[in-house]
């Protein structure tokens, strides 16, 4: 299969990364003699215009860039036929790990113009679309220095994070409604998975599926700063919900509050402050990923 591409990139994104992977995109595209165009989007409503309006011309919107990206046009053309490419190039990349797409922006571009379409779910967020993970709490802590910091590049840069998050932290108490069923945890943090990773590679819901209609939440109660911090590595493998803090539900609709203010992040932008609700959209977004 073949398709008219638009391919949506943000020049400021990623400290420039996203702009570089255009031309190896481009150059992929030009030998397969792919029909495809360029914009460079100006902001997230921008791009989430422009996506709308290559879907009805009948073009298929890829995501140069981040997960945030990536959240925000699923945003725009869920619920429709239009398909989702994506090179990522961004930060974490998570999304495209979990869908096994190429970080090689070439590669990645060669999926978008020749894979197949999988169909998967889309979280929101009080109105506001993403595909991988909503958490609050200590991620909300880490998320904000994160996106703030600016001399520490890639990867590196969540563990600076946490561990900045970590020496200021102070155990929050938190309110978890899954379902209509009510929780509370003292401890770190609330996350809600339409994904499995985020953060770089960090595996916090290993269990979740991007089709399954469900949310998986998983909960950081209250250990000691130590053994969070000892325990942190766990992550990588998914192996931390053996951990006796660790609980998890599943549900379609999550309502979260906490006992002091936090912004829910998702896809590393913040979507909305606590107390939120949020939902899921199942099967709602043709993304496009490797054959076989």
């Amino acid at each position: 299969m073949s398709r008219r591409l638009a391919l949506l990139v943000n020049p400021a994104a990623g400290g420039g990364k996203a702009l570089a992977a255009v031309a190896p995109a481009r150059a992929q595209l030009e030998g397969l003699n792919a029909d495809f165009r360029v914009i460079e989007t100006a902001s997230g409503e921008h791009a989430k215009k422009e996506a709308r309006d290559a879907g009805n011309q009948g073009e298929t919107p890829v995501a140069i860039g981040g997960d945030g990206l990536v959240g925000t046009l699923a945003g725009a053309i869920c619920g429709t036929d239009t398909e989702l490419g994506i090179i990522p190039a961004g930060r974490g990349n998570d999304f495209a790990r979990v869908l096994g797409i190429p970080t090689d922006p070439a590669e990645a571009a060669r999926v978008a113009y020749e894979g197949e379409p999988r169909l998967i779910d889309v979280g929101e967020v009080d109105g506001k679309s993403f595909v991988g993970i909503a958490s609050a709490g200590f991620d909300s802590d880490a998320n904000r220095i994160a996106n703030e910091a600016k001399l520490v590049r890639g990867n590196l840069v969540y563990a600076y994070a946490a561990l900045k998050a970590l020496a200021a932290w102070k155990p929050a108490h938190f309110e978890i409604v899954v379902d209509g069923e009510r929780h509370e945890s003292t401890g770190y943090t609330v996350a809600v998975a339409n994904s499995k990773a985020y953060g770089g590679g960090m595996f916090l819901a290993p269990q979740a599926e991007l089709d399954d209609g469900k949310l998986d939440v998983v909960v950081s109660g209250e250990t000691t700063k130590r053994h969070f911090l000892r325990s942190l590595p766990k992550v990588f493998k998914g192996t931390h919900l053996d951990e006796p803090s660790v609980t998890c539900f599943k549900g379609e609709t999550v309502e979260v509050s906490a006992d002091r203010p936090f912004v829910m992040y998702a896809d590393g932008d913040p979507l909305a402050d606590l107390p939120a609700t949020v939902r899921v959209s199942p099967r709602a977004l043709r993304v496009i990923v490797p054959r076989g």
